[in-house]
């Protein structure tokens, strides 16, 4: 049974995932190289507390490889992230990420090979829609919509893997493989970038003092202690509880780019609509997925009074 205490941390931890994309928009250099800093930063961050704590390194070369390859994805979610509000906005990149959870839903039946649920597809066409009326209203953000969108199937695909990994490594061996993947992925890109998109064609590592206070908060309190702290949390409170309350991610970050940037932050009205079909879908989603699995359980035939003996 949770304590209260860990309810209220799990929120704090939330509330900083929420405040991950108003940090990207507050650090000046470009999302590429910012993504390339944190991740290196983030790598020896948890290298340190790995062998402060005498954690597990050595996993073997196949599954390091394997998880250094998962990094990608990871470099992949968060460049299109931060890269999404800066060409449209926090609120427009926290709106598509809500997107994730219904793209774990549809692609996770592929990767595990079970049943695609009815209500998950239903649900997914009420996103498509929430989707819909953002883009009728707010299209000259079309591309931050899309590469928010973009994000939150990187991120989709990155939980459905990392699920299995957590079973077999420690969670801080393979965050720290993950970041060090993602870091020598980022920097694999660079001549790509700086090639077709770079502005001027050259990176830009120019952090002022203040890009330095907010990179720091950004990684080793948004990134490292909030996720090994939500680790920590999955130990005490319900799968059913965490999915729940990190549906508000979005919720408290376009409040806080609201209350941060003012009117710059300010949508149309199509905007909160489609939101709110969205954010509705998603927070609906545990709970139809709840109600189906007992229905399903109900269902199921009672095990035969020889069902334990062999033939």
């Amino acid at each position: 049974m949770p304590r209260f205490r860990d309810v209220l941390e799990l929120h704090f931890i939330i509330f900083l995932w929420g405040f991950t994309a108003i940090l990207g928009k507050l650090i000046s250099i470009p999302a590429v190289e910012l993504v390339a800093v944190r991740t290196l930063i983030a790598c020896l961050a948890l290298a340190l507390i790995i062998k402060f704590r005498k954690g597990i390194f050595r996993i073997g070369t196949k599954p390091t490889i394997q998880i250094l390859g998962v990094g990608l994805l990871l470099a992949a979610h968060w460049i299109l992230f931060f890269a999404s509000a800066r060409v449209a906005s926090v609120s427009i990149s926290l709106a598509g990420l809500a997107t994730s959870s219904l793209w774990t839903a549809i692609l996770e039946p592929l990767f595990t090979k079970k049943k695609i649920k009815p209500h998950e597809i239903l649900l997914a066409i009420i996103i498509m829609i929430g989707l819909y009326v953002i883009f009728q209203f707010e299209f000259d953000h079309a591309i931050g919509i899309t590469m928010a969108v973009g994000s939150a199937l990187m991120a989709s695909i990155f939980t459905i893997i990392n699920s299995r990994l957590t079973k077999v490594y420690p969670a801080a061996t393979i965050s720290c493989y993950e970041m060090g993947g993602a870091f020598l992925g980022t920097v694999a890109f660079l001549p790509i970038y700086t090639t077709f998109f770079a502005e001027n064609h050259t990176l830009d590592f120019s952090l002022s003092s203040m890009d330095w206070v907010y990179l720091i908060t950004l990684t080793l309190v948004c990134t490292v202690y909030a996720y090994t702290g939500a680790v920590r949390l999955m130990q005490k409170i319900s799968a059913f509880a965490m999915n729940l309350t990190v549906n508000l991610e979005p919720v408290y970050g376009i409040v806080l780019a609201w209350l941060i940037f003012g009117q710059k932050e300010q949508m149309s009205i199509g905007f909160y609509y489609g939101t709110l079909i969205i954010l509705g879908t998603v927070f609906i989603y545990p709970v139809m997925d709840s109600y189906y699995n007992r229905r399903q359980a109900l269902k199921a035939p009672l095990p035969g009074p020889e069902s334990g003996r062999e033939g």
